[in-house]
């Protein structure tokens, strides 16, 4: 087991530390996608402090029930927990807390909760009446509840009308690494190759440790990617199959997404399907977070007809524009498939991804520049012939529409000049004050009186 470094989430952890450190009993759902490292961060939290953490599994109650008195006993040094005959979650929960004799808090972990509830449909009420009956009140319990399933967590444990709901004390839902984060992993990378890192792994930790520091981008693709014995050459499959039934019809549409944001006649159309059928999956593909609903950003709220659908999860974006479509031909020849179907479309593929990166980039500019004026970040399309790649509305009567250009760029004026012959399609009914942006990948040099510029280097800077 390869030793890790911890990287990151200080405010996470900042308030989990204020939470242990209240006098007061605390209970915090910890929630997110998969990978997003969840369990690491609450290992890493705990530490050497008294706590007990159980994983819970797709398994009957009685096995989970058993097997989290035996990680009881380990965690409190009190063996005779593990031979306790116990029929019932309360029992369990009771006994362990009461073999606990402080000083302190006792942190009580419960990680994947969604699945434990799922084989105990009455966990979530237990917990309320142990919460309420006995640990709010001693001020000596910290309760965290983990889940992958955000739509679980969201209903059963922060719904109000649920057994926990309003019982929290704080609530953490872990997201995976701004860009600026996730360089960390690869610190001896240049900007470039960190950024190409960040459009294939979207900031998710375990893909990012998968990537080797020795090792170029591209030598890490052909290593993660087209190794079948790789953990992520099939990783999209494996992550779709924990949390979806009907796999192929799933499939289908995150293959017919690739590429560009589609309307759902036109996803339809693409799989020979009525639009109606494929509801139910795109929903719940939006649900986990692996596709994305968009409407082109105005002051104006847009129609349900402009609503676009694309992939919102960057290793999928990656893995179904490159891997899906060539499994038989990366078993057959990976060399020649990385090399005639991959590495000729790479640089093309990441100046979509550094579109995304500007428009996170865009909310650390409003966040340090902004004050304390709300804001949204999006993109502006109509038809084909209009685009602004980052668009940015501020309350304060102001709008900025940015071009991002990750390949070479002829002229800091020829591309303001492709900015503003756009500007005038943009609708603008209060008639905002329209800034110009330039993102570009290397320094360029402009008129700063039209446009202001950002390199790549430039939005790094904001992260610090």
């Amino acid at each position: 087991m390869p030793h890790w470094e911890f990287i990151g989430r200080a405010r996470e952890l900042a308030e989990l530390e204020k939470q242990y450190a209240s006098s007061e009993s605390s209970l915090v759902p910890i929630y997110g996608r998969r990978r997003v490292g969840k369990s690491e961060l609450i290992l890493h939290f705990k530490g050497k402090r008294p706590g007990i953490y159980f994983i819970g599994k797709q398994a009957p109650a009685a096995l989970q029930i058993q097997e989290f008195m035996c990680a009881s006993a380990r965690a409190l040094d009190q063996p005779l927990l593990a031979k306790i005959h116990v029929l019932d979650w309360r029992t369990a929960l009771s006994e362990a807390v009461r073999a606990w004799s402080g000083p302190g808090k006792l942190i009580l972990a419960l990680d994947e909760f969604q699945w434990m509830a799922e084989e105990d449909r009455s966990l979530p009420s237990v917990l309320q009446e142990l919460w309420d009956r006995d640990w709010q009140r001693s001020g000596k319990i910290m309760l965290i509840l983990a889940g992958s399933y955000v739509g679980f967590m969201e209903r059963e444990v922060l719904g109000s009308r649920n057994p926990l709901g309003g019982r929290r004390t704080a609530q953490i839902q872990l997201m995976p690494f701004p860009y600026w984060e996730s360089a960390k992993f690869h610190p001896g990378y240049s900007r470039e190759n960190q950024a190409r890192v960040y459009f294939i792994t979207g900031g998710v930790p375990l893909y990012l440790r998968a990537f080797k520091e020795r090792l170029s981008v591209e030598q890490n693709i052909r290593d993660n990617f087209l190794n079948e014995f790789s953990p992520l050459f099939r990783e999209p499959e494996f992550l779709l199959r924990e949390e979806l039934q009907g796999l192929e019809k799933f499939q289908a549409v995150l293959d017919a997404l690739v590429g560009r944001r589609q309307a759902l006649r036109e996803v339809a159309r693409s799989l020979a399907v009525d639009p109606r059928s494929i509801t139910y999956q795109i929903d719940t593909l939006c649900s986990l977070g692996y596709v994305e609903r968009l409407r082109p950003l105005t002051a104006a709220k847009a129609s349900a007809r402009d609503v676009r659908y694309t992939l919102g999860d960057a290793l999928l974006r990656f893995w179904y524009r490159f891997v899906f479509p060539n499994l038989s031909r990366i078993r057959e020849n990976p060399d020649a498939t990385f090399k005639d179907q991959i590495v000729t479309d790479l640089d093309a593929y990441f100046g979509g991804c550094f579109e995304r990166l500007c428009r996170e980039a865009l909310c650390q500019i409003y966040r340090r520049e902004a004050g304390q004026f709300s804001f949204q970040v999006g993109e502006f399309w109509k038809d084909r012939e209009v685009q602004f790649d980052v668009v940015g509305i501020r309350s304060d009567h102001w709008i900025d529409l940015g071009e991002c250009k990750w390949g070479a760029v002829a002229s800091a004026s020829s591309l303001v000049d492709e900015l503003e012959s756009k500007v005038s399609h943009y609708p603008n009914p209060a008639n905002a004050t329209l800034g110009r942006m330039v993102f570009t990948r290397r320094p360029i040099r402009g008129d700063s009186r039209r446009a202001r510029f950002f390199s790549l280097d430039d939005l790094y800077d904001l992260g610090y």
